[in-house]
């Protein structure tokens, strides 16, 4: 029995253990090269303020934030855990928000007519503008943090969501309809799960732009949080705060990242798991 290959581009055929080991090689290197590259960064960071003997003021060395990081880890977890739940309320709602504009978009010509033309408006809109009218209307507390969040989070959403639903091809469609399947079963078996590299593109973006929605909150009025601690800080010049703030917001922002990366593996898995 001939073994197993695998085309190339070139159109040459590789065998199946190479092409395992090709693939293992691409993996690893996926996480070398950015861990590399990271790692040359903050060496040349902290050589440069080494060398130059940057004040801390100005810019403290990777060294020295990583310390107050493990010295004051516990006051920076205490800012970091509002942050992070409120980012993830604001990107859960969001998330709701879009994909029920999305289906509506999709199955009716009329609300894609009146909404479509008035999103694209409000996203031109400079949302930092916005925020102290969240504020005004719904107070200092964290319904005006998550609200914004929601309001700047949920555009990328809609559009991605709407894009996956309308490129289904034409012809399954027909087919369904002609095989009787009712619109839920369409919607299920069909649109969904052809939109869901779509649904995860938009949620991607808006994981990252719920942070920002709720870090801005936090920049005007907040008594709790890392945007909080960020602003106090440097209203102190204490840069070194200021940035281990900013490094754990990062982890807190790569956490919630990797979540939906881990949602996008298991809904890909399932229903693929599902189609066979």
């Amino acid at each position: 029995m001939a073994k197993a290959t695998i085309g190339t581009e070139t159109g040459a055929a590789l065998p199946a253990s190479g092409a395992n080991r090709f693939q293992g090689a691409s993996g690893l290197s996926s996480i070398v090269l950015p861990l590399g590259l990271a790692f040359l960064v903050l060496a040349a960071w902290q050589a440069y303020v080494t060398v130059w003997q940057i004040p801390s003021v100005i810019l403290p060395s990777p060294v020295s934030i990583a310390k107050y990081i493990v010295a004051r880890y516990d006051i920076l977890l205490m800012h970091a855990i509002p942050t992070t739940l409120e980012s993830a309320a604001g990107f859960l709602l969001a998330l709701i928000l879009g994909v029920a504009i999305a289906i509506l978009i999709t199955y009716s010509n009329v609300a894609r007519e009146a909404l479509y033309p008035n999103l694209i408006f409000f996203q031109l809109i400079p949302k930092i503008a916005l925020a102290p009218l969240f504020i005004i209307w719904l107070g200092i507390g964290s319904q005006s943090r998550i609200a914004f969040s929601v309001f700047i989070a949920f555009f990328p959403v809609v559009i991605a969501t709407t894009a996956g639903f309308l490129s289904v091809d034409r012809g399954i469609l027909r087919l369904c309809r002609s095989l009787t399947a009712t619109e839920w079963q369409v919607f299920t078996s069909v649109r969904f799960p052809m939109a869901l590299p779509h649904i995860f593109s938009g949620m991607k973006i808006a994981i990252t732009l719920a942070i920002i929605g709720v870090i801005i909150g936090e920049f005007i009025t907040a008594q709790a949080g890392l945007g909080y601690l960020i602003i106090f800080a440097t209203a102190r010049a204490d840069t070194e705060v200021s940035m281990a703030a900013i490094v754990v917001l990062c982890i807190c922002g790569l956490l919630l990242y990797g979540l939906v990366a881990l949602a996008e593996t298991v809904a890909n898995r399932f229903y693929s798991a599902d189609s066979r």
